[in-house]
């Protein structure tokens, strides 16, 4: 990561500096700043562990994708309820059991954010989750790179 990317300390500073890096022709440092953007937010959560921390980005990363799709900030509301209702973990465990993937997959991967996926987080720590979240997110992830 660039070290002036590494230097913004709030998500508003990431946002400017991604406006200002669109507007000078460098997607490359937007979607860098839009990446430590998602970070501090999910720092500023509180996770306990590495693997919430991840999650949370990954939610946090879903907003984003919500909010330039939308024109304007979006909350992911349904995730963050069940999230309070039930645990971090536990959301995502059920987010990426049901039938239909995780919303926004598509959208994360336009935007070059397809590492913050339910997904790719189940997958990269399997001793948190069950073996049919770990299964089904890995028939995923293998069907997304083959589409």
């Amino acid at each position: 990561m660039d070290e002036r990317v590494l230097k913004l300390k709030t998500p508003r500073e990431c946002e400017i500096f991604a406006k200002n890096a669109m507007m000078q022709d460098r997607p490359d440092l937007a979607q860098e700043a839009r990446q430590r953007a998602v970070q501090l937010k999910a720092e500023s959560y509180g996770a306990t562990n590495e693997v919430e921390r991840e999650c949370l980005e990954a939610v946090y990363a879903y907003e984003e994708v919500l909010s330039s799709k939308n024109g304007k900030k979006t909350k992911a509301s349904r995730t963050w309820q069940m999230i309070k209702k039930h645990g971090i973990l536990q959301s995502v465990e059920r987010a990426v059991n049901r039938s239909q993937e995780t919303a926004g997959y598509t959208a994360l991967l336009e935007m070059g954010l397809e590492d913050y996926a339910f997904e790719a987080v189940v997958v990269k720590y399997p001793e948190f989750f069950s073996e049919e979240a770990i299964a089904r997110c890995a028939e995923r992830i293998r069907s997304w790179k083959n589409a």
